[in-house]
């Protein structure tokens, strides 16, 4: 039996989309021949929300009046961040109600979006304890990686 040719190049190549799009696998699948690159990062995102959960809330402080007098919202304390390049869904399927709405208290964990990305359904957590405050995007929107996509307070 042959060994089958890996090509080298496209595993990097993947391997970097998964860097710079967030996304935890990728599967290529070419002819007779499947690719798939897959990264577990569990324990980063089970910290990043236990560290954020310890803090006490923010406060209005400067740098939300700063942001709010310079009206972008990624500068707020309490801005969702796109996590990766792709289509933000609001609800689980067009017929569903949204994951939340404005006004809605949410906790650390808790999924307020999706993000269609090559195909996959990324559910976006909410990163701390809060108050949605403003949602940034329309169901079905393209978002860029950075992009506000909704403020919890």
């Amino acid at each position: 039996m042959a060994k089958p040719d890996v090509d080298k190049e496209l595993i990097r190549e993947l391997a970097t989309l998964l860097d710079e799009t967030g996304l935890t696998e990728i599967e290529v699948e070419e002819d007779d021949r499947r690719i798939r690159i897959a990264r577990h990062a569990a324990a980063a995102v089970a910290a990043a929300p236990a560290v954020a959960a310890a803090a006490p809330p923010p406060a209005p402080s400067a740098p939300a009046a700063e942001a709010a007098a310079t009206g972008d919202p990624a500068s707020h304390p309490g801005a969702v961040a796109s996590p990766m390049v792709g289509t933000a869904y609001r609800a689980p399927d067009p017929e569903a109600p949204p994951f939340v709405n404005v006004g809605e208290a949410v906790r650390a964990g808790q999924t307020v979006l999706i993000i269609e990305a090559m195909k996959t359904f990324n559910e976006i957590p909410a990163p701390r304890d809060g108050t949605v405050r403003e949602v940034f995007f329309d169901n079905g929107t393209p978002v860029e990686f950075g992009d506000a996509l909704m403020i919890i307070d």
